[in-house]
């Protein structure tokens, strides 16, 4: 602490200076009463015994221990988890670089940090990959032992593949919308951007189609109750843009729509293509429409995988006289029930204390251009307070909303 607040003053951050030790004074403080405070985890380096840049440890240590090299680590979706895990310890190191250059922490707290891709590749044991599209990353390290696994139990082949112009795409979608909508079937369509997938939602909902849209701004609890809702026939379509793909299995759905399919882009790439068209394969009514006006590279690969694919299941089934089933999958209850009555308190109350949860609930859109200047007030004298009483994660969050506000 003396080095790091000697180091800040020596910059001319008197402030940072100050900030810092205030902070860890009163961490450490807080340590010696109670044995424990808010953001310990950004002292474990002192804890752990480890050296500064020392790896922290983790559960791959703790098998590792237990087992030695006799233990197999499977990473499901690698195609995702693996640049996952790639990314992780930049993007900690770059939101702790700030927490350090303004003295909200020690530089210790750069040591409380996910592994470096190369460190988990030194720890990890043997391992199996397991996806529908492996990247180059993980077929290059696996070399010859690569196994597929084409064969549904279900005898479910991949679905049926129509190719049709992006000219009066949302009418002719609507049309097979409504059709499988009396057959109390599901429908997912893939847009291109969170703007497109609302208005489309929106649209549709105006033509009296149950709807509903799923992205990035939707929080992870709400949208496992979104989709939930969606099988459960609240809703008879749901609209996303990148957010349809992995780890979602919905039996009731019967058709997969894919909008400007000619665009390039991540969302469009092969992997992405066959992952989406990946959802229409659990029931045995499954289709995919394309909307395009030409085959891109990305496209045509995809397109070829799955037909690939369909025909090995449909050869299967022949030759073991399998008849394809439907999957069966109950629905979920509710892993959070809102309550509509707590929360977000009401703004009149100039004695109001917003918590995180209640940040969370306050939007722009809902508040009177009255009501917005007075609770910017309120969360700004809220902010100052957080921040004197060294809480400066919910002051920053406070701050964050301001802006949002503002």
């Amino acid at each position: 602490l003396e080095k790091e607040v000697a180091a800040l003053e020596k910059s001319k951050k008197m402030i940072e200076a100050d900030r810092l030790k205030k902070r860890v004074l009163n961490d450490l403080e807080m340590i010696k009463e109670v044995g424990y405070v808010n953001g310990i985890e950004n002292y474990s380096r002192y804890f752990d015994g480890r050296k500064p840049g020392d790896p922290p440890y983790s559960l791959l240590d703790y098998f590792t221990y237990s087992y030695g090299s006799e233990w197999l680590l499977i990473i499901d979706e690698s195609h995702m988890t693996i640049p996952q895990v790639r990314g992780m310890y930049n993007g900690d190191a770059s939101r702790k670089k700030n927490l350090v250059d303004y003295g909200f922490r020690l530089q210790a707290a750069f040591d409380n940090r996910p592994l470096m891709f190369d460190e988990f590749l030194q720890k990890k044991p043997r391992t199996v990959y397991i996806s529908a599209t492996p990247a180059e990353w993980e077929t290059e390290r696996a070399k010859k032992q690569i196994v597929e696994q084409l064969v549904r139990p279900t005898g479910i082949p991949d679905p049926k593949i129509s190719v049709r112009p992006i000219e009066g795409q949302v009418q002719d979608l609507i049309k097979e919308i409504e059709i499988r909508a009396k057959k109390k079937e599901r429908v997912l369509v893939t847009t291109l951007t969170k703007r497109t997938a609302e208005d489309l939602s929106s649209y549709l909902t105006d033509k009296g189609i149950r709807s509903q849209y799923l992205h990035s701004d939707i929080k992870t609890l709400e949208r496992s109750d979104i989709l939930e809702q969606l099988r459960g026939g609240e809703y008879d379509v749901l609209i996303g843009v990148n957010l349809l793909r992995e780890g979602i299995d919905m039996p009731e759905v019967t058709l997969v729509a894919i909008l400007d399919a000619d665009r390039e882009g991540f969302s469009r790439s092969r992997t992405a293509f066959v992952q989406l068209m990946g959802r229409a394969s659990r029931n045995i009514y499954g289709g995919i429409i394309v909307y395009t006006d030409k085959m891109t590279t990305a496209l045509s690969q995809a397109i070829s995988e799955v037909v690939r694919r369909r025909t090995y299941q449909l050869n299967y089934n022949k030759k073991h006289n399998i008849t394809p089933t439907t999957i069966y999958k109950p629905i979920r209850t509710k892993l959070v029930i809102a309550d509509d009555t707590e929360g977000l308190r009401g703004i009149a109350d100039t004695g109001n204390v917003y918590a995180g949860a209640d940040l969370d609930r306050i939007t722009a859109d809902a508040l009177t251009t009255f009501d917005k200047k007075k609770l910017l007030r309120i969360l700004k004298r809220q902010m100052k307070r957080e921040a004197d009483n060294l809480n400066f994660e919910l002051a920053a969050r406070i701050r964050d909303k301001v802006k949002d506000l503002g």
